[in-house]
């Protein structure tokens, strides 16, 4: 059975390992594990989501504060990273944090979630093409990757 809960301080250790060994099994590096840790110590209004089983984190999800500027400024959160151990991937883990992420955010009153991610994983959770609404990133995507965005 898979639990998700906020982030405690006594599993910021895991939550590095959990990210450390997805990243590197899929990419062959792991700068993620560096980018949640900047992000927890430079921003309080980060959502920091894990999955445990039998006690152990085995899966974790970033949602921290984005701004989106043009005639108007709007802020909402970004989705990123997520990652789940390599041995429980392809069990439903990430889709549960999403859920229940997208929830917590929803009931906070939040207009939006970015996300940078894969064309056939995040439409499912209804997210769409951002650049719909003109929405685009500084950062930009790759061809196995766009920017998506979720009304809530």
């Amino acid at each position: 059975m898979i639990g998700i809960r906020e982030e405690r301080p006594e599993d910021i250790g895991e939550v590095r390992k959990v990210n450390e060994k997805a990243f590197m099994q899929a990419f062959g590096q792991s700068p993620e594990a560096d980018i949640v840790d900047k992000l927890r110590q430079n921003c309080l209004e980060i959502l920091s989501l894990v999955a445990v089983r039998d006690n152990q984190v085995v899966g974790h999800i970033l949602f921290s504060p984005i701004r989106i500027e043009g005639n108007k400024t709007t802020e909402g959160m970004g989705l990123g990273p997520m990652a789940v151990l390599p041995e429980f991937q392809r069990h439903g883990i990430g889709a549960q944090m999403i859920q229940v992420g997208i929830e917590m955010l929803k009931s906070q009153g939040l207009p939006f979630i970015i996300v940078l991610g894969h064309p056939e994983y995040y439409p499912r959770f209804g997210f769409k093409r951002a650049s719909n609404k003109s929405i685009c990133s500084k950062v930009g995507g790759s061809s196995r990757r766009g920017l998506y965005d979720l009304d809530l």
